[in-house]
C-alpha cells in the first residue's frame, strides 16, 4: 500500500484488514492502474492510493480506493468487491472514514435483483444479516448517517451507514466481518433456488444501470468532492473502476 495511510488509523487498518480478507478467500489478482499513488491538486503531498483485483469466477472484482489528505484530516477507504457481471451474488461494499474527530461507516451488499418480488432471494440472501443490522442499531455512539432516499433505493433494506465516535468506530469490525463472512459463503455456493428466481430477471443490464446510478455526480454528491482533490479527470477514472470493475483500458499504464 501507498505510504499516504496511517498503520495507526482505525479506518485504515479496518479496510486492509477486509481487503486481505477478500484477497486471500477469492480467486482474484491484482492488476495495474494509473492511481497506485493519488495526488491532491489542492494540497501538496500524495493524497491516496487505489488497488484493483479482478478475477473469473462468482467474484469478478475488488477495488480498494484510499483518500488520505492529512491537512483537511480526511482518512477515507472504500473496499468493493463485485459479483459476476450476470450473476445474482450481490456486491459487497464497506467504506471507513475518519474526518477530524469524527469516524463513518457504510456497509452494505448491494442487490442484483430487486427484493419485492423476489421470496427465495430475499430470504436466502438477506434475512441471513436481520441480527446484524439490528445489532446495529443498539450500538451506543452510533448514529444515523444522512443517505437521500434516492441513494437509499439502489442499496438494500440491510444497509448499515452511521457515524461514530472512536470507541463506537471499533463495533464496525465485528460487524464488517458478519456481512463479508455471509457474502464468501454466497460466493462460495449462491443458493439454487434463490438463483433460480432471477436469473431471467436481466441481472447484467440492471447491474450496469444500478451502478452507472450508485456511483455518479447526480446521485452521489461525494464525487464533487472528489473532483476538489484529485480532479476531474481522476475521479472520472474511479468512478469507470467502480461502474465496470477494471481500469479503462487506455487509463492503464
Amino acid at each position: 500500500m501507498s505510504h499516504t495511510t496511517d498503520p495507526q488509523s482505525p479506518p485504515t487498518a479496518l479496510s486492509l484488514r477486509i481487503l486481505d480478507r477478500l484477497v486471500a478467500e477469492t480467486d482474484v489478482t491484482e492488476i495495474a492502474t494509473p492511481w497506485s499513488e493519488l495526488t491532491s491538486n489542492a494540497f501538496p503531498g500524495p493524497a491516496g492510493s487505489v488497488r484493483c483485483f479482478t478475477g473469473e469466477g462468482q467474484v469478478a472484482a475488488v477495488v480498494h480506493i484510499s483518500l488520505v489528505v492529512a491537512p483537511i484530516g480526511l482518512d477515507s477507504h472504500m473496499v468493493f468487491a463485485f459479483g459476476a457481471d450476470d450473476g445474482p451474488l450481490p456486491h459487497f461494499t464497506l467504506d471507513a472514514v475518519r474526518t477530524g474527530d469524527i469516524h463513518a461507516f457504510h456497509l452494505d451488499l448491494v442487490q442484483r435483483a430487486d427484493l419485492a418480488p423476489n421470496r427465495a432471494y430475499t430470504e436466502q440472501v438477506y434475512v441471513p444479516l436481520t441480527a446484524a443490522f439490528e445489532k446495529a442499531g443498539e450500538v451506543t455512539g452510533f448514529t444515523a448517517a444522512h443517505i437521500t432516499p434516492r441513494q437509499r433505493a439502489l442499496m438494500s433494506p440491510w444497509m448499515l451507514a452511521h457515524r461514530a465516535d472512536a470507541a463506537a468506530f471499533a463495533e464496525v469490525g465485528p460487524l464488517a466481518d458478519t456481512y463479508l463472512d455471509h457474502w464468501l459463503a454466497l460466493a462460495e455456493n449462491f443458493p439454487a433456488e434463490a438463483a433460480d428466481e432471477v436469473k431471467d430477471s436481466g441481472l447484467a443490464d440492471r447491474d450496469h444501470r444500478m451502478r452507472s446510478l450508485l456511483f455518479s455526480r447526480e446521485v452521489d454528491p461525494v464525487w464533487a468532492q472528489v473532483d476538489r482533490l484529485v480532479g476531474t479527470d481522476v475521479a472520472d477514472g474511479l468512478r469507470s473502476l467502480l461502474i465496470t470493475g477494471r481500469p479503462a483500458v487506455e487509463e492503464t499504464p
